[in-house]
């Protein structure tokens, strides 16, 4: 690739680690999928979205689990869910790994 941005660019994206507090089904998504409620902490607070994630993960694993979403797009209807953050993931074909710290950590630290 060579799209470089510049390192102000890379700053106006802000990903921040926040707690999967909820999970449900989403059965009106077009491809499978899960509605998340994230935990970012008291500055932040709680945050919705969906994620095509049904191919790696179940309900019951991801309740606890802490991902990296970015928390600076704006909302975004998908079918009919407003989505409210982008929960952070490598993609390979139709399975998506989300990212994680390699540690737990406090909800809401920015990710550089």
């Amino acid at each position: 690739m060579t799209n470089n941005l510049s390192w102000s660019d890379f700053e106006k994206v802000e990903m921040r680690v926040g707690t999967i507090i909820e999970v449900n089904d989403f059965p009106e998504a077009r491809n499978p999928s899960y509605q998340l409620l994230l935990d970012f902490g008291g500055e932040i607070g709680h945050r919705k979205t969906s994620a095509q994630i049904t191919s790696l993960y179940t309900k019951e694993e991801l309740i606890g689990k802490q991902v990296v979403a970015v928390v600076n797009f704006p909302k975004k209807q998908i079918a009919n869910f407003m989505s409210e953050c982008l929960v952070l993931g490598a993609v390979q074909g139709k399975d998506v790994t989300l990212l994680q710290p390699g540690k737990e950590v406090q909800n809401g630290l920015r990710v550089l």
